[in-house]
């Protein structure tokens, strides 16, 4: 896990991230300042991570040789809580 030493970890929040489509899918975090967190996601995978609340995730679908940005995701609506809903890709 990459984060930011101006991050704390009572600064970030455990996310969760389901891929349900039938593509694999790069996950990415670019709106926080020194912050780099890029995963592959494959069809049917949960993605948990840790990251600061005010971060975007970006899905990007596509081929190897192009991606195309599908959807932009708050991780506040990704925070897992107690009583949580996994979020789910359509």
């Amino acid at each position: 896990m990459s984060f930011s030493p101006t991050h704390t970890t009572q600064d970030l929040v455990l996310c969760c991230y389901v891929n349900a489509t039938t593509h694999v899918e790069i996950a990415r975090i670019s709106n926080i300042p020194h912050w780099y967190f890029e995963r592959v996601v494959f069809p049917g995978q949960r993605l948990i991570f840790e990251a600061p609340l005010k971060g975007k995730l970006e899905i990007h679908t596509g081929t190897a040789i192009s991606s195309i940005l599908s959807e932009t995701i708050n991780c506040e609506e990704l925070h897992l809580t107690s009583t949580f809903p996994i979020y789910s890709h359509r």
